[in-house]
């Protein structure tokens, strides 16, 4: 069981470093991009931000799954890797199928990878609503200064 444990808070902090590092990478993007998002037009810049800030969780995410996927494939919980890869995004995404379960001694990581996924669309989320907000209100403040 403290093996599960271990392996899995591993992985956690793992894949948490990963979502902290793109939300480091995405904020360094909006730092650059701040001229070009305040100049007029906003709102098709926002729909452009919000697709591509979407696609970039969705990466994110995918990597998170993937790190699971191989850690359960190399450590025997399941015999192949389209089974492991299967099991991690319904556990990831917190659906939890429950149609594969890993074997005996690895299935603590299974509950383990499910609160990452938790995190992680957590984090996620938490930075596309303030990086919008964030840019929304540079423009309008933007707008405020060159109008008044």
């Amino acid at each position: 069981m403290f093996i599960q444990i271990a392996v899995g808070s591993g992985l956690l902090v793992l894949n948490i470093t990963v979502a902290a590092i793109a939300a480091m990478l995405l904020e360094v993007f909006f730092q650059s991009a701040h001229p070009w998002l305040m100049r007029e037009p906003h709102r098709p810049k926002l729909v452009l931000l919000l697709a591509g800030v979407s696609i970039w969780v969705l990466g994110v995410v995918t990597a998170g799954v993937w790190v699971w996927a191989a850690a359960l494939f190399s450590l025997g919980a399941f015999a192949t890797i389209e089974e492991a890869m299967h099991f991690s995004l319904a556990a990831f995404t917190t659906l939890g199928l429950g149609d594969l379960v890993p074997v005996k001694e690895w299935r603590l990581l299974a509950g383990m990878e499910a609160v990452n996924g938790f995190l992680n669309f957590g984090l996620l989320t938490a930075l596309l609503v303030e990086a919008l907000r964030q840019i929304r209100l540079g423009q309008v403040e933007h707008r405020r200064r060159r109008e008044g």
